[in-house]
């Protein structure tokens, strides 16, 4: 491999240097601005498996000659998007860029997706696998994490307590302690995030019979349920990186209308019920009546 390339008379970078008019070549130049920004050795080097060879091996080669050590601590080689289950690629008319998909500017999508739904759509497959990118796919991943959004709120309202007459049921707290430990096990595993994210729905499907029915909770001891409140939270926010894509304020309309319905449906006013529940559905959200109240969520 070159370390530095003549340059031709028309080329649009060329320096003067030992060896005459040039440029550094592709694999010297990442080895220079990796040392100049991020020191002789840094902890992680990413990048696509098609760099493996020659890029990062050359990276590496060039490291040990001029600095006496390897460039990085780790290397991550991510895998390739595919579209419908073909590589993408400019050449074969199915390269997509984000600003497309948040728009739904593109011949293969319905409408747009919103930040977060590609961000969960991409955390569903362990970065060295393929993902195959469809409409279809998107739709899947936005509506898996509406779920996980909807269970973060749900957890927030839930508050433990002690019931009489339930007892502790080992077979609920091997459940929420297998997931948790799950979790951690997921990214352990090469950064493994579908693991990670097959545990949390897991512990969704127990945050969910919580929230129809908050007396089952008392299955649990305090430390269990802490302890699932916590690793839910800390792995969809902090590990994962998703967050509610609604303003503070849409959720405090929302709640101010579940009022009314709330006082519609107590006087009767059905009419005002159903434009409620209409105005509800308009914006892509679920009205929730439940044993235990009235709620909301996001539409799956």
């Amino acid at each position: 491999f070159a370390l530095w390339k003549k340059a031709s008379i028309e080329h649009i970078m060329k320096w003067d240097s030992p060896w005459g008019e040039g440029f550094p070549g592709w694999h010297i130049e990442c080895s220079a601005m990796s040392q100049k920004y991020l020191g002789e050795r840094f902890d992680i080097h990413g990048g696509g498996l098609d760099l493996m060879f020659p890029h990062h091996e050359c990276e590496i080669a060039q490291s040990n000659v001029g600095n006496g050590q390897d460039p990085a601590k780790y290397w991550l080689h991510n895998n390739m998007v595919t579209v419908n289950g073909q590589k993408m690629g400019k050449s074969l008319g199915n390269f997509i860029i984000l600003k497309d998909i948040f728009s739904g500017n593109h011949p293969l999508l319905e409408r747009g997706f919103s930040p977060m739904t590609v961000r969960f759509f991409i955390l569903q497959a362990q970065y060295r696998s393929t993902i195959d990118f469809s409409n279809d796919a998107l739709k899947a991943s936005g509506k898996a994490y509406n779920r996980i959004m909807n269970g973060l709120m749900a957890l927030n309202d839930l508050k433990y307590k002690n019931i009489e007459n339930i007892a502790v049921s080992a077979d609920a707290l091997k459940i929420i302690n297998d997931a948790c430990d799950g979790c951690y096990a997921g990214m352990n595993d090469d950064f493994n995030t579908a693991i990670t994210i097959s545990h949390l729905f897991n512990l969704l499907k127990k945050i969910n019979a919580y929230q129809i029915n908050p007396q089952q909770v008392g299955e649990l001891d305090e430390i269990t349920f802490n302890k699932l409140k916590s690793t839910y939270q800390f792995f969809v926010e902090e590990v994962l990186g998703l967050v509610n894509e609604n303003p503070a304020n849409k959720e405090i309309l929302i709640n101010a209308i579940l009022e009314l319905y709330a006082e519609f449906k107590l006087n009767k006013q059905y009419d005002k019920v159903d434009q409620v529940r209409a105005w509800f559905k308009s914006q892509k959200l679920v009205i929730k009546d439940m044993k235990s109240g009235i709620g909301w969520s996001y539409e799956e």
